[in-house]
């Protein structure tokens, strides 16, 4: 599902009225990608989903820059340059992430996964190399 332009996605709120209009059980496992200011309104909305009785198999965040990221949901951080995975893991950095490494444009990350390469981080320390379309499909497959 994918949220429509008349929803704010960086208010938790909208995100969370829209996803009650979906007749959504609350079995149901969700996964989340989100994308810039739209991670501040889709974290809340997972935090949400789970505080009503819903699972949250993943949350991906992309470039979700200065976004304070702590759940106890997998989450995962995805950044379009080191710098930006770095300085914004300070503030949660997930179970696994990735960042771009050339670095690539913010949008272009959004639009290009299968041409976005980079480092996979696996463990602290350990990171290998990948393309985000690989990450993400391992992630959401896991």
């Amino acid at each position: 599902m994918i949220l429509p332009t008349e929803y704010l996605p960086y208010s938790a709120i909208a995100v969370t009225q829209w996803l009650n209009q979906q007749s959504l059980s609350k079995s149901e496992s969700l996964s989340f990608i989100s994308f810039s200011a739209g991670v501040v309104g889709s974290f809340g909305a997972a935090w949400g989903w789970q505080l009503e009785g819903g699972q949250i198999s993943n949350f991906i965040a992309v470039d979700g820059w200065g976004m304070p990221l702590i759940a106890n949901f997998p989450f995962h951080r995805v950044s379009h340059d080191y710098f930006t995975h770095w300085s914004s893991s300070i503030l949660g950095a997930g179970q696994q992430g990735f960042y771009a490494d050339p670095g690539v444009e913010h949008l272009e990350l959004w639009r290009s996964p299968k041409i976005s390469y980079g480092w996979r981080i696996i463990a602290p320390g350990q990171k290998t190399r990948d393309n985000l379309a690989n990450y993400l499909g391992d992630v959401l497959n896991s």
